[in-house]
Order: C-alpha cells, then sequence, then structure tokens
C-alpha cells in the first residue's frame, strides 16, 4: 500500500544493497587496483609510465578507463528510455530492476580474473557492471512516486541514501582489513584479497537486493507483452516528452540537473584516480589514505544528507540545490591547490557532505514536480536518468580529453567547476516560476 512504512523501507534498503558497487567499484578499490596494474614507478614512488596498450593502440591509463566509462553511460542512455517505456506499458518494472541487479553483480564478480594480460575481459566486466547498476536505478527511483506521497519523498530518498552509504562503507572496512592484513587472513600477497572484494560486492549487491525484490510490487500497470510492445514504448516516450515541455518547472529543472550532475558524477568517478596520480604521499601508503578519503566521504555523507534533506523543508528545495551548487564551486577552486593528503581528506570531507545531500534531493526534486496523477513513472524517470547518463558521457570525455592534452587532471576539475556554476544560474531560472508543494 502507498506510504506503507514497510514498504518504504524495503525500496530503501536497496540502496543498501547496491550502493557497494558505487564505493568499491567506481571509487575505492577498483581504482586503486585498476592505477597498480597500470602504473609504472619508481622505488620513489614516482611516476614513470602512465601509459597502457589496447588493441594495438597506446592510451593515458586515466583516457582509457574515462573513454570506457563514458561508452558505458552512453549505451545506459540509449537503453534506459526504451526499456523504462516498456517496462510502464508492460507493467513488469520489477523484472527489469532484477535483471540488472543480477547482470551487474556477475560482472563485479567476473572483475576477479582482471589481468593486464586479458585487458578486454576486464574492461568488459567493468563496462558491463557499469551497465547493470546504472540501468537498475532507472526502475528503481521510479518506485518513489509510486510508494510515497510528496510530503514522504524528501525523507525516504534520503534514507535511501543514507542506509546505501553505511552497508557500502561496512564492506568496504571488511575488504580494506581483508587488503591491509592480507598475512592475517592467509593470503601471499594483497592482490588476491583485492580480487575477492570485487566477488564480495556483487554477492552482497546480489544477496541484500531480495528483501526488496519480495515486497515492491510488480509494477503500475497490467498490460501484456506484444508484437508492437518495442514500438509502445518509444510512443509512450514520445508523449512523456511532450508533457515535460509542456510543465515549464520540470524542463527547466532538468535542464540545470543536466548541466550540474554531470559534474558531480564525473568528480565522483575520477577522486581516487586524482589521488592515485596528482599528489605526494610521501612515505605515507596511499591504497590505506585513498580508501580513508573514500571511507570520509561516506560517512560525511550521511549527515550531508539529513542535513539537506532539513534545510529543503525549511528553505524549499530549490534554494537549497542553488548553495550546493556554490558550495561545489568551492571545492573545486580549493581541489586545483591540493597537493598533500592533508588536504585531500579536507576536500573529501567537502565533498561527501555535498555529495549525498544533492543526488537524495535532486531525485526527490524531481519526483515532486512530476504530475499528481502521473502513472507512467518510470518513462518520466528514464529522462531524469538519460539526462544524467548523458551529462556524465560529456564529463568523462572531456576529463579523458584535457587528461591526455595537459597530462593533468587538474586542469579538468576547473572546468568541471564551470558545470556547477552554470546548473547554479540555470536552477535560478527555475525559482521564477510558481512550482507547487513549496519546492522554493
Amino acid at each position: 500500500m502507498k506510504g506503507d512504512k514497510k514498504l518504504l523501507n524495503a525500496w530503501a534498503f536497496y540502496d543498501w544493497a547496491n550502493s557497494v558497487y558505487n564505493l568499491v567499484i567506481s571509487s575505492a578499490v577498483f581504482p586503486i587496483f585498476y592505477g597498480a596494474l597500470t602504473l609504472v614507478k619508481d622505488e620513489n614512488g614516482q611516476m614513470l609510465d602512465d601509459t597502457v596498450r589496447f588493441f594495438g593502440t597506446d592510451f593515458n591509463n586515466d583516457t582509457l578507463i574515462s573513454y570506457v566509462t563514458a561508452i558505458a553511460f552512453l549505451v545506459v542512455s540509449f537503453l534506459s528510455p526504451l526499456l523504462s517505456g516498456i517496462a510502464d506499458y508492460a507493467g513488469n518494472k520489477k523484472v527489469f530492476l532484477k535483471f540488472f541487479c543480477y547482470l551487474g553483480a556477475s560482472a563485479c564478480i567476473g572483475l576477479y580474473w582482471f589481468s593486464l594480460d586479458y585487458l578486454w575481459f576486464g574492461l568488459l566486466c567493468y563496462f558491463i557492471a557499469l551497465i547493470g547498476f546504472w540501468s537498475s536505478l532507472v526502475f528503481y527511483n521510479s518506485y518513489l512516486p509510486d510508494i510515497a506521497y510528496p510530503e514522504q519523498q524528501d525523507a525516504i530518498s534520503a534514507k535511501g541514501y543514507s542506509l546505501g552509504y553505511i552497508g557500502s562503507v561496512l564492506l568496504l572496512l571488511i575488504c580494506l582489513a581483508m587488503i591491509l592484513k592480507f598475512e592475517t587472513f592467509g593470503f601471499d600477497d594483497a592482490s588476491t584479497p583485492t580480487r575477492l572484494s570485487f566477488v564480495l560486492t556483487g554477492v552482497w549487491w546480489m544477496g541484500f537486493s531480495q528483501y526488496t525484490f519480495y515486497h515492491l510490487p510488480k509494477g503500475n500497470k497490467n498490460g501484456t507483452f506484444t508484437k508492437n510492445l518495442l514500438f509502445n514504448g518509444f510512443r509512450e516516450l514520445t508523449r512523456i516528452w511532450k508533457k515535460i515541455k509542456a510543465n515549464i518547472p520540470l524542463k527547466r529543472y532538468l535542464g540545470a540537473f543536466f548541466v550540474y550532475s554531470m559534474a558531480v558524477q564525473t568528480i565522483m568517478l575520477i577522486a581516487t584516480y586524482f589521488g592515485i596520480e596528482e599528489l605526494d604521499w610521501g612515505g605515507t601508503d596511499s591504497t590505506t589514505g585513498l580508501i580513508v578519503s573514500v571511507l570520509l566521504i561516506q560517512i560525511v555523507a550521511i549527515l550531508g544528507a539529513y542535513i539537506t534533506s532539513r534545510c529543503s523543508a525549511r528553505f524549499g528545495n530549490i534554494s537549497t540545490l542553488i548553495v550546493l551548487n556554490l558550495i561545489w564551486i568551492g571545492i573545486c577552486i580549493f581541489a586545483y591547490t591540493i597537493v598533500t593528503p592533508l588536504e585531500f581528506y579536507i576536500t573529501a570531507g567537502f565533498v561527501g557532505l555535498v555529495m549525498g545531500g544533492i543526488q537524495s534531493l535532486s531525485r526527490s526534486t524531481y519526483s515532486k514536480l512530476l504530475p499528481p496523477d502521473a502513472v507512467d513513472t518510470t518513462s518520466y524517470f528514464s529522462f531524469y536518468d538519460v539526462s544524467e547518463k548523458i551529462g556524465i558521457v560529456i564529463g568523462m570525455l572531456t576529463y579523458g580529453y584535457i587528461a591526455q592534452v595537459t597530462g593533468s587532471i587538474r586542469y579538468s576539475i576547473i572546468f568541471l567547476g564551470l558545470f556547477f556554476l552554470i546548473g547554479m544560474l540555470l536552477l535560478l531560472r527555475v525559482k521564477k516560476v510558481e512550482i507547487k508543494d513549496s519546492l522554493g
């Protein structure tokens, strides 16, 4: 039943299940593992070579992973509208949610066999895991307006992100213990427990998602599969786009979200790579330092999501998002100058504070702006997700190109700061129109 506490908690619990991918694979263990495999350093830890040969072509290692990431998000951006339209028509969004969950989790397990000798296989698993994670979120996010009333959505969205941060931190601590104390666990070196971290991520994701799958309804329609189902999905999306264009607040909000979200997601994806290549770790263990910084981001993000939820209730969603973008601009400017681990930790703390808040509030703000009688919510959320994914494609390609040309990620960070500035200006346009539910 809509608004039921058990149903809302079951929905939010999927964040606990799937967020381990975002932390272990996207942010912490895999980037460090990839860097260790692809970087050549001298005995003092200074980088000698960061070139990777892939299918006969030499790439900067950062550029290669950013291009693979961008292509994967491009696939997701085209796949999501098609599948979401079909799911809304056929009323089986839970089937799609489960399929992409299992696809992504299985690919995480496949990363156990990642090596330079079979680089294509490792990057393929990384590619598929990314598609599985982000495609599942299309259907997961679309449940929010179906199961929660508008006045519940900010809080339950923030709760989902908070559960995700707690669960992912817990698994990362387990992985960190295995990697740093590998001899205690009976391993000869840190490589095997690092690879096992990828297996644990897939098993955790599949296992804990069962609670969500058990409680979530099948969908909000009772359509059936027909030979025209594929085309019905496209027609549904065309109809939704016309509705979005007629909804001025929603249309303007999507424009702003597109711009600032490309910077948010790109920074989240490149933060660890930045720490690997741009910082002077001295005698400090960079692996431990980087994982500690990622943990710091996750822990502070729990507080950030809660504070943002309270601020949006008092000052309005749009006003709060404008302030968050302003803070992000300051973070980008400061990040350009950092060289020491301490400065990196300070930056990580501020990133965590605003990361959880801007993600949680962006999702619930969009949900509030949907028409109150909307039943085809998956198609609406596909536009939200497509905006985010196309933005990430642009952000990652920009980052990769600038890193390749300049040899430094620092210039990419400054360029991403411009996206936050433009996003903030576009959000001011949203404030000029009347928004129901006091989004502000």
